[in-house]
């Protein structure tokens, strides 16, 4: 310390508070692991349950702190600027949160019918949770790449705890190779935008770009694309979609709704954050290659997903296309637009995680044709109703929180004169709505060709489902609550 003290070195200044979630998430992580390294045979599955849960909550309550120390005081930095306080970091850490709890009750049952080690799992979606409010938090690229590594790898590994299946392994090494040519995207666009602008703070980038003229924008433009592309492979936007349909289909159910819904919401954190943050002021720049992406990606997610006959492919291509409607919003590069893809992140992420607890909720893993699904409304009337409200939201029916969210999305783009990006938008619900009709008419309407495995329908997964179709429908009665708390958060560029 001496040493240091002669040679002038200053430590940055931390505030732990606004850390705080972060540190429990992983010191609940590091709990769960220790007592299942020193009592094994006492370490049960609600044990890590009931760990996760208490720690989401905890840090539920330290951001609703935080976001009032926002409210109050203004949004603020920690670490040399490096982590964001701001409302957009809260936002995201609290949706974080809310996904963390909703997969850690659903695997609750998961686990043990399937045989998977439920404290490796909890440990790893702890960690995978701290670092997707990372990605949210970060304003430095290099922390935002540790998030989006430490968000990956958890990820990676959750998909190949299903060690009897062979699908799993295979998605999980196919998510892995993919995951790394995307990561090695991303560092070289950090790179490129370190050369071009001297820094990788994005409240440094802002500054500079504010105020320099570029007489050759090359080394930025190739920044900007590279960086682009790199989160493009993390929100499975066409033509980086190609992994998404395997991985989803041969993943365990409760991780494909954490890779659904968190990791893509953590994904597009960034991505706002870094083009809002830092190339706010080249927005003529990137927004048209922002909106040719939004519209291939819009097309092909719809189109493939009525092509697809099992359940979990058809989702992952729906999953494709409300990317592209969160892509369209950031395409206006306004506020409006922002706060339009927060509150579409929002209520996408509620509907799916509760849209992959009614599959989990169907039987084992191997396989969820559609023909499955066939009389479950007659079988299994409650557990279909819950399903055909989610399916109707994600289609953009009224009454519903996906009505609202594609309607401020196509608002967004209207005010900004994108029409023919909003006609698409438009269009390509109608072509969507399709396959989730599809799905509800074969619940309803064909007769049960086989035999369906009886089971259990476990408390946890209905709370998720009963929690998730009451929200879903209260945000589209009544949805003026997610609008203002998603404009509150829009201003995210801190003057640190």
């Amino acid at each position: 310390m001496g040493a240091l003290q002669l040679l002038g070195f200053v430590g940055p200044s931390v505030n732990w508070w606004a850390l705080l979630p972060q540190i429990i998430l992983l010191g609940a992580a590091l709990a769960i692991l220790l007592a299942s390294a020193l009592a094994p045979q006492r370490t049960s599955t609600a044990f890590a349950t009931v760990t996760t849960l208490c720690s989401a909550v905890t840090s539920s309550i330290i951001a609703i702190g935080l976001w009032n120390d926002v409210k109050t005081e203004g949004p603020s930095s920690s670490i040399a600027s490096a982590f964001g306080v701001d409302g957009f970091s809260i936002f995201f850490t609290m949706l974080i949160l809310i996904g963390l709890a909703a997969t850690a009750l659903l695997s609750h049952d998961y686990l043990d019918r399937e045989g998977i080690d439920p404290p490796e799992f909890h440990a790893l979606l702890l960690c995978s949770a701290a670092g997707a409010i990372v990605m949210a938090s970060a304003n430095d690229l290099i922390v935002m790449f540790l998030g989006l590594e430490a968000l990956s790898i958890g990820i990676y590994v959750m998909i190949a705890m299903h060690h009897r299946r062979s699908e799993a392994r295979e998605s999980a090494i196919k998510y892995f190779v993919l995951g790394a040519f995307s990561s090695a995207f991303l560092l070289y666009g950090i790179a490129l935008t370190y050369g071009a602008t001297g820094s990788t703070n994005l409240v440094h980038v802002r500054d500079y770009l504010d105020a320099v003229v570029f007489r050759d924008q090359h080394l930025l433009m190739a920044a900007m694309a590279l960086l682009l592309v790199g989160l493009s492979f993390k929100v499975a936007a066409v033509p980086f979609h190609f992994w998404a349909p395997d991985v989803y289909q041969g993943a365990p159910s409760p991780v494909t709704g954490w890779m659904a819904s968190i990791a893509k919401a953590a994904g597009f954190a960034a991505l706002l954050r870094i083009f809002f943050a830092a190339f706010a002021s080249h927005d003529v720049d990137w927004a048209p290659i922002v909106g040719v992406l939004a519209v291939i990606t819009l097309v092909i997610g719809a189109v493939m997903a009525i092509l697809q006959t099992d359940v979990k492919r058809m989702l992952a291509f729906s999953s494709v296309s409300h990317a592209g409607y969160v892509l369209v919003a950031v395409h206006a590069a306004s506020a409006d637009g922002t706060s339009a893809a927060l509150f579409y992140l929002f209520t996408y992420t509620i509907m799916v995680l509760g849209t992959f607890a009614v599959v989990g909720a169907m039987g084992t893993d191997d396989e969820h044709p559609l023909s499955r699904y066939a009389g479950l409304g007659r079988s299994r009337p409650v557990l279909a109703l819950g399903f055909t409200v989610l399916l109707f939201a994600q289609a953009g029916i009224p009454v519903t929180s996906g009505f609202i969210a594609k309607f401020q999305v196509i608002a967004a783009a209207v005010n900004n004169e994108s029409y023919f990006i909003a006609g698409a938008a438009m269009m390509t619900a109608v072509i969507g709505a399709f396959m989730y009709l599809r799905i509800v008419m074969v619940m309803y309407v064909t007769d049960e060709e086989e035999e369906r495995t009886s089971r259990t329908w476990h408390w946890t997964t209905s709370t998720v489902v009963i929690a998730a179709v009451g929200f879903t429908i209260l945000a589209g009665v009544v949805p003026q609550f997610l609008i203002e708390f998603a404009e509150d958060a829009v201003p995210i560029l801190i003057r640190g």
